[in-house]
């Protein structure tokens, strides 16, 4: 397979001038409607991860949101190079009067986490594109969250292009792997020392199931769960007992994982079917933008095809 022909795709599609968009463009949201009268000049995302779509689509925004990793101006390497002015980085708590003194046309907060009283503040400084109505916070998929973005902006026919390559990325590899087809996954982290996975409500096993891969049935029927991940006990980690287990870390730092002390018991463990991701990866895949997708897509897989090779002494992940 080449693995060239994604970036290769993606620079097309990133290349694509920006078709004629008709305004004004109405959004229905969470929050009632919202009503971007002309195409913006100045855009303005209080989205975790909105800077990259934005970037990716070719504009630069006037305010970035901070997740974490400090990098510099809340950006990973997938997405820094885009960037060549100097917006505002909101870290932390929104600062209103940060966003306002950035003068934006519209907001975008589709993976923002707002609620009524901040939305209605952030409305007095410009049209807010918020959630669709009935979508909880941080559940809009990838691929929803960047064509709303991209019609926000006037360039929904090139985030179109971009949404394409990507889901056919995935089903080409979905094609030359029919034996993932219904073998089941685990997402699993260890955070504060307590172990954990993300149920099917997340955006990382819903990635995966687009290469085959199904969430390990035990994951979601745990009790305590917060809708997108759920904790264990570090006695029991069966539920994160997967044809594949994949491990992510925020820190690049594996120790709290193999340092479980019930963690080389599980046939996953034992048999080489485990997948760890380091820190650039584990941002990538957990931004699922349009710019951080052809970078994790690539890296994943000669990491999922090394641990599912039946050879429990292999590995091509990042430990």
């Amino acid at each position: 397979m080449n693995t060239l022909l994604p970036a290769v795709t993606f620079a097309i599609a990133s290349a694509l001038p920006a078709a004629a968009q008709d305004f004004p463009q109405t959004f229905d949201t969470k929050f009632g409607t919202a009503t971007v009268a002309e195409r913006p000049e100045r855009v303005a995302t209080v989205d975790f991860t909105g800077a990259d779509d934005l970037l990716a689509l070719g504009i630069e925004p006037v305010v970035i949101r901070d997740w974490y990793g400090d990098q510099p101006d809340g950006l990973w390497p997938w997405a820094a190079p885009m960037l060549a002015s100097s917006p505002a980085v909101l870290r932390g708590e929104l600062n209103l009067e940060q966003i306002a003194a950035a003068d934006p046309d519209v907001i975008i907060a589709l993976w923002s986490g707002i609620d009524d009283a901040v939305h209605a503040q952030l409305s007095q400084i410009a049209p807010v594109v918020a959630v669709p109505p009935g979508i909880g916070d941080f559940a809009l998929p990838w691929d929803e969250r960047a064509l709303i973005a991209g019609r926000a902006i006037g360039r929904e026919e090139q985030a179109q292009a971009q949404v394409d390559a990507i889901r056919s990325r995935l089903a080409e590899v979905a094609a030359a792997h029919p034996e993932w087809e219904g073998l089941s996954v685990a997402v699993g982290f260890v955070s504060e020392g307590a172990p954990g996975a993300y149920t099917s409500a997340d955006i990382r096993p819903q990635l995966l199931s687009q290469l085959g891969f199904a969430n390990a049935a035990g994951i979601d029927t745990v009790e305590n769960s917060t809708g997108f991940s759920v904790r264990f006990s570090p006695e029991d980690l069966s539920p994160l007992d997967a044809d594949l287990l994949i491990w992510i870390d925020a820190q690049g730092d594996f120790s709290p994982i193999t340092d479980l002390p019930i963690r080389p018991f599980l046939d996953a463990a034992s048999e080489g079917r485990e997948v760890f991701m380091g820190r650039d990866l584990t941002a990538a895949f957990s931004h699922a933008t349009l710019a951080s997708l052809p970078f994790a897509i690539d890296a994943m897989i000669p990491m999922i095809e090394a641990a599912l090779d039946g050879n429990p002494e292999t590995h091509a992940d990042d430990r």
